[in-house]
């Protein structure tokens, strides 16, 4: 091997994925992503692209998901672009030394944290939000300095495809390579090391990331789902609640990592859920969704059975209408299901909402915490003590009162799962954060040689004494730390120190 990289004989026996994962390593290591000017060229490229061929990644979506141009703009296109502003005005600050108390010893020392880059980060896209769940976790990417292998679902395919094209266009195609594919080369791709793995989808498949990356001991961020619960407390303004719910269960046509999975509430208020729902998805989609511009359809025929099979064992509340030719399923709501029923088995991720009754407050809240923590819980109340006891009483990745979906398109608030529903979190500084290592630093100077007397050999008594005082002036300095002199006065025990041990 070359010292600029593999020879052109060695790149031909290797398989696409390695020769992606290669490069981008050769280039990383060139070590040109360092200066922070190089990342934010990079990132106004990537703003460029999203600006200039908007009408390409609106098309594909169209094709991929029947997303309309406004759709694609809401959900896609304008919080990658926010995401984007926010990364070039901050990044200064954020890969800036960040200094850290100091304890007595270390007084006239810098002790700091350096965030550096990772290296080489593989990033494996969703088809539900491509854009959005793909390019956010490369903004992060790029921010920390990192190379980034792109991986979109293959499932969009028309997406996938539109992608693999534009983005070496706007990005260096070194750093950035987008590899497409299915199976096969996904997992290529894993058997490669690399330095972090994002992967955005199901927990199934975020068990088999997890175990690829435990081979070359890779962290891994898993963004998954799960079956996100909403509660209507009985006091609610329903139509306000019931408004916003179906906009989040049924916006993409409920293909949302995020959507309300089920409702529960009081047996006494269910009817009129149902009702508030039924006029809700009218206002939204009109009497006939299938001809509404804003009503999406589901990705392909498989996951069109995967989930009509789900409203077998349950009521039919309203909708229910379908085509497995346009792959469509109206906007969809069962009422009185039970927990056992198949559509409480797994995340449903499509335009089906249960309702299941629960008669207290105390009830919901064990139904919830009986089953894996998902990735949001959904409080609807006008009561502040509720939400909080419910926020207190439960675990999720996040929590969401009296809305749906809007948590996402907060850059302050880390967006991730836990248990079940995933590891760790993006967005703004989360996503810098998430994507560099923080290197801590201490730098000493050769001075004052005779304080260091107390921890050579041999240990007597008197030092032990030293160490013991050292220790409990440590508890004095956290506790009076804010104090202008202070460091003055460690200054003064630090000489006297120098001058006891010479």
């Amino acid at each position: 091997m070359a010292a600029g990289g593999p020879s052109r004989a060695l790149l031909t026996r290797m398989s696409r994925q390695q020769v992606a994962v290669e490069r981008a390593r050769r280039a990383f290591l060139t070590g040109r992503t360092r200066p922070l000017d190089y990342r934010i060229r990079q990132l106004k490229s990537l703003q460029r692209c999203l600006e200039e061929r908007q009408a390409d990644i609106v098309t594909a979506l169209k094709k991929d998901l029947h997303k309309s141009e406004q759709g694609t703009a809401l959900f896609e296109i304008y919080g990658v672009q926010g995401e984007i502003l926010l990364v070039i005005n901050k990044l200064s600050d954020w890969a800036a030394p960040r200094p850290v108390e100091k304890n007595l010893l270390g007084i006239s020392d810098q002790v700091y944290i350096q965030p550096e880059p990772l290296g080489v980060v593989l990033i494996i896209g969703a088809w539900n939000y491509p854009w959005a769940v793909t390019i956010q976790p490369l903004v992060g990417a790029i921010a920390a300095g990192n190379a980034a292998v792109v991986k979109p679902s293959e499932v969009g395919v028309h997406t996938a495809k539109v992608m693999e094209d534009l983005l070496p266009l706007y990005l260096d195609k070194e750093m950035y390579p987008v590899v497409t594919g299915g199976v096969p080369e996904t997992q290529e791709l894993l058997k490669q090391r690399f330095d972090h793995i994002f992967y955005t989808g199901n927990s199934t498949v975020g068990k088999v990331v997890m175990e690829a990356a435990s081979c070359h001991l890779t962290p891994v961020t898993l963004e998954l789902g799960g079956k996100s619960p909403c509660y209507i407390d009985s006091s609610c303004d329903l139509t306000i609640t019931c408004r916003r719910i179906a906009w989040g269960k049924f916006s993409n046509c409920g293909q949302t990592c995020i959507a309300p999975d089920y409702i529960l509430c009081d047996p006494a208020i269910q009817d009129r859920v149902v009702e508030e729902l039924r006029k809700a998805v009218k206002e939204f989609y009109t009497d006939d969704p299938r001809s509404c511009v804003d009503y999406g359809r589901i990705i392909n025929q498989r996951h069109f059975k995967r989930i009509m099979a789900m409203m077998e064992d349950s009521t039919l509340a309203f909708g229910g209408e379908n085509d497995e030719s346009q792959c469509y399923i109206a906007p969809t709501v069962l009422k009185d299901v039970k927990p056992g029923a198949k559509v409480m088995q797994e995340e449903i991720f499509g335009p089906l909402l249960p309702i299941i009754p629960v008669s207290s407050v105390d009830e919901a809240l064990r139904f919830i915490n009986e089953r894996e923590k998902p990735l949001v819980l959904y409080i609807f109340s006008p009561d502040p003590k509720l939400i909080k006891r419910m926020v207190a009483e439960t675990s999720s990745g996040g929590v969401l009162a009296n809305d749906c979906l809007v948590h996402f398109s907060v850059s302050t608030l880390p967006f991730g799962g836990v248990g079940n529903s995933g590891m760790g979190a993006y967005h703004g500084k989360y996503s810098f954060d998430q994507l560099s290592h923080m290197r801590g630093c201490l730098i000493k100077s050769l001075s004052m040689e005779g304080v260091n007397k107390m921890r050579y050999p041999p240990h007597t008594a008197k030092k032990m004494d030293w160490v013991r005082y050292f220790l409990l002036s440590q508890m004095t300095v956290s506790l009076l730390g804010k104090l202008v002199l202070l460091p003055l006065l460690f200054l003064i025990v630090a000489v006297g120190l120098q001058r006891f041990f010479q």
